[in-house]
């Protein structure tokens, strides 16, 4: 069985290598600091190396740092000429589409195979297994991290050959995913001062016409204000909408609700009850606009 490393075991990557781990892999990982999900990972079986440059010696090393400046910075030029003969790098994690374009040509520079495999799906789908994998990049790299990808994932999307093309759709998801949060925000805040219970509604809207995990999860979330443990901050989602805009201006394409969406983000954050939730609690901002309702003749 090939050897892998794991980089950045937050709370998505940690459920990741946590799952190649129990699947009998050969797993070293590095994360930056000490926590919970390391020391679990670590006691499942995995070998915790102290640099990036070390899990660089193994075959196929899968990465998910949070932001762009994190993975530039640990697969700089200077750290990937350290790499080992025959290893493949694939970027698991949601970077922006320059950056998506540095780190092809730092790897292409430095001699070192590599694609992008964003994935969709929170960290309890990825402890299942059922993430859906985005892939592009060059076929072989793909193919010879087939095991590791089909441990993790449902399903992996081939849609291109460039890295960046994985980021765009990703980027794309996520930009969709903002807008089902405040859809549904909007519509609960609507039942609810009207007197609806706002699960039934949720029942009701999802066993109907939205019965995507998306309408179903962040559904629920919203309907019983359930936003910690945040699996995915409102930080993160701002940063995920700004690379939304970011896309959008490099193609010429104008998105006409990211101005609106982006206050509202930014207003979330600007609430230190809301800013360390779950980025579902921006649907907090949108119940706090409630004004007085209308007489009814």
């Amino acid at each position: 069985m090939v050897s892998v490393a794991f980089v950045g075991l937050g709370r998505m990557g940690g459920q990741m290598a946590l799952r190649l781990v129990q699947h009998g892999y050969d797993l070293t990982v590095w994360n930056r600091s000490d926590s919970a999900v390391v020391e679990e990972v670590v006691a499942a079986g995995a070998r915790r190396v102290a640099s990036v440059e070390e899990a660089l010696q193994r075959d196929i090393v899968l990465s998910m740092l949070a932001t762009d400046d994190a993975a530039l910075g640990r697969f700089s030029p200077a750290v990937l000429e350290q790499a080992g003969a025959g290893t493949v790098h694939l970027n698991m994690a949601t970077v922006s589409l320059a950056a998506s374009d540095a780190l092809t040509a730092a790897h292409r520079a430095a001699g070192v195979p590599y694609a992008a495999v964003p994935v969709l799906g929170r960290p309890e789908v990825a402890a299942a297994g059922q993430l859906n994998l985005v892939a592009a990049g060059p076929s072989s790299v793909i193919e010879a991290a087939a095991g590791p990808l089909g441990v993790l994932g449902k399903r992996t999307w081939l849609v291109g050959a460039d890295p960046r093309t994985a980021s765009l759709v990703k980027i794309a998801v996520n930009y969709n995913l903002i807008h089902a949060i405040q859809a549904l925000a909007e519509s609960l805040t609507l039942v609810e001062q009207g007197g609806v219970d706002g699960q039934q509604f949720v029942d009701l809207l999802t066993d109907t016409a939205f019965t995507g995990s998306a309408y179903t999860g962040y559904g629920a979330l919203i309907a019983a204000r359930k936003y910690s443990p945040a699996a995915f901050s409102v930080e993160l989602g701002l940063k995920d909408l700004s690379l939304a805009e970011q896309a959008a201006g490099e193609s010429g394409v104008t998105l006409p609700t990211a101005p609106v969406l982006r206050s509202l983000f930014e207003r979330t954050l600007a609430e230190p009850e809301l800013a360390a939730l779950d980025w579902s609690a921006v649907a907090e901002i949108t119940r706090g606009l409630v004004t007085e309702p209308q007489v009814r003749p």
